[in-house]
């Protein structure tokens, strides 16, 4: 937290550590891409399990 707040106060920002802030934000960008690209392939597998489920369903008794 110190580290924070005295880059923070700092006159001039320092090269290294707005290099290290941008490379940073193009991470966390990259890992919510990757977190939605999941999240919907989740919710497509989600899905055919279900239907898959659903199919092996037998509506009525084979045997009455």
């Amino acid at each position: 937290m110190a580290k924070a707040l005295y880059g923070h106060v700092t006159a001039a920002p320092d090269r290294r550590m707005l290099d290290e802030v941008t490379r940073l934000r193009a991470t966390v960008r990259a890992l919510e891409f990757e977190v939605t690209r999941l999240r919907a392939e989740n919710d497509r597998l989600a899905a055919a399990a279900a239907e898959a489920d659903e199919f092996f369903r037998i509506a009525e008794p084979a045997l009455t």
